[in-house]
């Protein structure tokens, strides 16, 4: 017998763990095949013979802060056409998703999307095997949420 997956709405708070990045609200789309996360100061480096890329994030819609420094093996380099038929070489690396409880290793493109809606985009190969999408639902799976940072003197904030 399958085991059932989880319904998820059209859009979600998830985590990158690897990245760092506790909480970011996507956007699931089922029309689109890879994932893209919002980035910026995209750079190319190599450490220890392989092609890394470094690059910033801001996790939070029509927010300059919190900003994110991450860096990522790159495991493909790939031209992708946008919704609107524009073209545009992209890194792509793989981080874990998080989820509710749930987790899983996904690939995800690097692009610039400050005039988009949302920092991330969720693919159906990020979904393939993991979520049935609910497209008239929002937030099905939980709020991802924000970690206690610590002041100094060791008090909560």
């Amino acid at each position: 017998m399958k085991e059932k997956k989880p319904v998820a709405g059209w859009r979600e708070w998830i985590s990158l763990p690897d990245l760092g990045i506790d909480r970011i609200k996507v956007k699931l789309d089922t029309g689109a095949r890879t994932s893209a996360l919002h980035a910026f100061r995209i750079e190319k480096f190599h450490r220890d013979g392989q092609n890394f890329v470094r690059f910033n994030v801001h996790p939070l819609q029509r927010h300059r802060h919190p900003e994110i420094s991450c860096e990522a093996l790159i495991v493909d380099e790939r031209i992708i056409t946008s919704s609107n038929g524009q073209k545009d070489r992209r890194y792509v690396i793989a981080t874990r998703l998080r989820v509710g409880e749930m987790e899983w290793p996904i690939e995800v493109t690097l692009t610039n999307r400050d005039e988009l809606g949302f920092r991330m985009l969720l693919g159906r190969q990020a979904l393939r095997r993991h979520l049935i999408v609910d497209s008239g639902s929002s937030f099905k799976l939980g709020r991802a949420k924000r970690k206690t940072r610590k002041k100094r003197g060791g008090t909560d904030q």
